[in-house]
C-alpha cells in the first residue's frame, strides 16, 4: 500500500439508476443488479486498497449517485471546494459531503448556489500538479473557475465540453504522472483542443479512439505507474506500456449505466495544486469562447 495516496469511496448500498440526468442513464432506469453492483465495487475497492489508503463515507438513502465520490468536491492538500450540483437529483448529497470534510478538519470552501461546479468530475490537476484542467459546458459553469484559481492558488485552464456523452471532464480526460495526458479529443471544442496541444507536448499526449472512450478508458485512477479502469483496447494498453504504465482492468459495467466508472467512484484526498519544485504559478483562469 502506498501511504502517499488517499481516496474517498462510498459503499453503493443505495446505488441504482432512478432517473435520467445524462445519456448513459437512458434505458437503464431500474436495470442495475445489486449483486453485480456490490461485487464490481468491491473489486475496485480492493485493487485500490492494495496501492493506497481508502477512507469511506456512509451512503445515504435517497441519493443513489452518492457512490460517485469524485463529484463531492475538489481537494488540494487540506482544502476542499465543495460541489454545487446542477441537477436537483444530486443536490441533497451536498450536506453529507460537507459534514464529512468538516469532521475531518478540512478547510471548506462553498461556491454561491448559482454557480454549478461538480468537483473532481470537472476539475483535474495536471499530472505533476502544475495547473488545473477545468471543464464547463454541461455540469459546471465557467464562472466557477476564477473561484478555484483564487481559493487553490493555481492556474486554471478552462476546457469546453461539447459531447453530451462526456458530460464531466473525468469521462474524457485523465492526467497521468510524469506530465502525460490520456484524453478523447472529440469531446472538446476546437479551441480547447488547441489549449491542450499548447500545454502538453505531442509525445506526452495519448488520444484515444471512440471505442475506448465509450468504454470509459479515460475514467481511470492513476496510482504511480498503475492505471485502474473499466476496460481498454489492446492498442491502448500497448501504447501505455511503451511509456511505463500498466493497465489494470476491473469490470464496472453496472456503474456505466449511470455514466461513471473507476475515477467517478473515487475522490483523491491528497491532491497537490503545486509541485514542490515548481515556482508559484500566476493566478488566472483561461476562458474558452
Amino acid at each position: 500500500m502506498s501511504s502517499q495516496s488517499r481516496f474517498l469511496m462510498c459503499v453503493p448500498n443505495h446505488y441504482r439508476v432512478d432517473y435520467v440526468i445524462n445519456p448513459w442513464m437512458e434505458g437503464n432506469v431500474q436495470k442495475t443488479s445489486p449483486q453485480h453492483v456490490i461485487r464490481q465495487w468491491q473489486q475496485l475497492s480492493c485493487i485500490i486498497q492494495e496501492r493506497a489508503r481508502v477512507e469511506f463515507i456512509p451512503s445515504e438513502p435517497g441519493w443513489p449517485d452518492m457512490v460517485f465520490t469524485a463529484n463531492a468536491g475538489l481537494v488540494s492538500e487540506r482544502t476542499v471546494v465543495l460541489s454545487r450540483f446542477r441537477h436537483r437529483e444530486r443536490q441533497g448529497e451536498e450536506p453529507f459531503f460537507r459534514d464529512w470534510f468538516e469532521a475531518h478538519h478540512y478547510n471548506v470552501h462553498e461556491l454561491p448556489v448559482e454557480l454549478p461546479f461538480e468537483g473532481a468530475g470537472d476539475a483535474l490537476f495536471e499530472g505533476d500538479g502544475r495547473w488545473l484542467w477545468a471543464a464547463y459546458g454541461f455540469r459546471t459553469t465557467r464562472h466557477s473557475h476564477s473561484w478555484l484559481a483564487r481559493w487553490l492558488d493555481i492556474e486554471v485552464i478552462s476546457l469546453r465540453l461539447i459531447d453530451q456523452r462526456f458530460y464531466h471532464l473525468d469521462t474524457c480526460l485523465c492526467p497521468l504522472s510524469g506530465g502525460y495526458l490520456l484524453y478523447y479529443p472529440p469531446a472538446f471544442s476546437a479551441y480547447s483542443n488547441q489549449l491542450i496541444e499548447r500545454r502538453v507536448p505531442s509525445a506526452k499526449r495519448i488520444p484515444v479512439g471512440e471505442a475506448d472512450a465509450l468504454a470509459f478508458a479515460c475514467n481511470a485512477v492513476n496510482i504511480g505507474t498503475d492505471l485502474i479502469l473499466n476496460q481498454a483496447s489492446n492498442h491502448l494498453k500497448q501504447r501505455l506500456a511503451q511509456i511505463g504504465f500498466g493497465v489494470i482492468e476491473t469490470p464496472l459495467t453496472e456503474f456505466l449505466k449511470a455514466g461513471g466508472a473507476a475515477k467517478c467512484l473515487t475522490l483523491c484526498l491528497k491532491e497537490s495544486s503545486h509541485s514542490e519544485e515548481d515556482e508559484k504559478l500566476p493566478l488566472r483562469s483561461l476562458g474558452v469562447v
